[in-house]
């Protein structure tokens, strides 16, 4: 009996530990009350009702997902054909181009931000959407190659030679044989640089301007001047999303059948 009180004690305490925080913001967005505490004085929707109906939630979250979708496919573009190349042949300076590939990985993204903004949006006049999106595409790409890369690595290189000597080219060996066979990668590597751009906070605290801000950048600043449950509601709505998008990339495409 005190053996199984050892292993489910530990356990109980690291799911408390997961799972708390959760229950917390979820408990708090459902609060009755005009204030963000907890434990509520009772529960309602009011706040997550609410959250739909401010403007500037909603145009937030539509840059965050543009930012995340087609930042991530920007990103799969440029990070697949990269390391199909550092992972099939002999390419001069492969670990340079690793390096400054992850190096938006290993520098803190506050420098990254600055930066950018210093550096390169400055100088270029760019404009805030379009900085954002190659900011986050240069964030995302790091995890787009890593993963892809490590899926190449684990197939077989003579799969492909050998749709090759049956008459294919290689173009069409890499579409038919190659990237059906690491489109688990692909995908750990859209949905992993997917939730990286959504939450992305650093970076996207340098580029935003007025009128476009991320999701992330628009509830810090609702926060500052605003205490009601409001923000804890989204970050309820926004959790359960990823969720979401977890379950239906396991239920329908299959997740687990390509990892």
């Amino acid at each position: 009996m005190k053996s199984k009180i050892f292993v489910f004690l530990p356990l109980a305490l690291t799911l408390v530990f997961l799972i708390g925080p959760f229950i917390v913001i979820v408990m708090a967005g459902l609060s009755s009350g005009n204030n963000l505490a907890f434990p509520p004085p009772g529960l309602s929707l009011k706040w997550v009702i609410k959250v739909f109906s401010i403007e500037s939630f909603r145009d937030s979250f539509a840059m965050s997902m543009f930012l995340a979708i087609f930042g991530t496919l920007a990103a799969l573009i440029l990070g697949i054909p990269a390391s199909y190349a550092m992972s099939r042949y002999k390419v001069p300076g492969a670990e340079t181009v690793r390096l400054i590939v992850s190096s938006p990985i290993i520098v803190p993204g506050i420098i990254v931000g600055l930066a950018l903004l210093r550096y390169f949006v400055v100088p270029l006049s760019l404009s805030i959407t379009l900085a954002l999106f190659v900011a986050h595409t240069a964030l995302i790409l790091p995890y787009a190659v890593r993963v892809v890369s490590a899926s190449l690595n684990n197939l077989r290189s003579d799969i492909e030679e050998a749709a090759i000597l049956l008459g294919a080219s290689r173009a069409g060996a890499f579409f038919r044989v190659v990237l059906p066979n690491i489109r688990g990668g692909v995908l750990s590597a859209f949905i992993l640089g997917f939730v990286t751009s959504f939450n992305q906070v650093p970076v996207s605290l340098f580029l935003s301007g007025p009128g476009v801000r991320t999701l992330p950048i628009d509830m810090i600043g609702y926060m500052e001047t605003t205490y009601d449950p409001s923000v804890a509601a989204l970050a309820a709505l926004l959790a359960f999303l990823s969720i979401g998008i977890v379950f239906v990339a396991e239920r329908f495409l299959g997740f687990t059948r390509y990892v």
